[in-house]
């Protein structure tokens, strides 16, 4: 983040720099089907990963205001790579390059694909787990009609055992009532109370409705270093 961007931030008040950072433009760099085809590791990351279908890439189209950004798809296992999305006007090159990375990870549980593929998927996920280095958050999506799965205590005691800091964000949160939610909420943080990876702060969220964007983009501009 250039010196001037971080003196002009703590200026803005109600989370102006946050606003203006998700508003600019945000381009897709790369999609990752295998390990070796990762870029040098360089800007802090965070990843959303998440079920098949629970709304990660409409989360993501929803955080920078682009409807198109990451493709949306009724279809489960629409997402087979890690798709790598920066802010643009950045070279890549280095002191050029972007604050923050957002990756949308292949959606994991989705038993209709051939078993190969979905083997191949879950490596390609629980590989970039452990050993990505500048991977701040992981972004664990529950869609709040179904609530925590098995698939997705697995991959939090993954998280667990890697030391690698994870968020629960309840997608679909408008799909049940005012009265559920709050329920939903309390029996999740139970859940994860003792995980040690587990950032205690749940997220409910509507990508439909609009609610809980602005809580994840404060959580991402965090590590981009821009001032809520």
């Amino acid at each position: 983040m250039s010196e001037t961007t971080q003196t002009q931030a703590p200026e803005m008040d109600g989370g102006e720099a946050r606003r203006l950072f998700f508003a600019r433009p945000w381009v897709f760099i790369r999609g990752v089907p295998a390990m070796k085809f990762l870029p040098p590791e360089g800007p802090p990351e965070v990843a959303f990963a998440g079920r098949s279908n629970v709304g990660k890439s409409s989360l993501i189209n929803g955080i920078v205001g682009q409807k198109g950004l990451a493709r949306t798809s009724n279809t489960p296992g629409r997402t087979q790579e890690l798709n790598y999305f920066v802010p643009d006007g950045f070279s890549g090159e280095a002191g050029d390059l972007p604050p923050v990375a957002m990756v949308d990870m292949p959606g994991y549980g989705y038993a209709q694909a051939p078993k190969e593929q979905v083997d191949a998927w879950t490596k390609l996920v629980f590989d970039y787990l452990r050993g990505r280095a500048t991977l701040k958050r992981v972004f664990v999506l529950i869609d709040a009609r179904h609530g925590i799965k098995k698939n997705d205590a697995d991959v939090m005691t993954l998280l667990d055992k890697a030391a690698v800091s994870y968020q629960i964000v309840l997608t679909k949160a408008d799909k049940i009532s005012a009265l559920a939610l709050p329920k939903l909420e309390a029996a999740t943080r139970e859940a994860i109370r003792k995980r040690p990876a587990a950032y205690p702060a749940i997220i409910a969220t509507s990508s439909e409705k609009g609610f809980g964007i602005e809580e994840v983009q404060s959580a991402i501009a965090g590590f981009a270093e821009v001032k809520d």
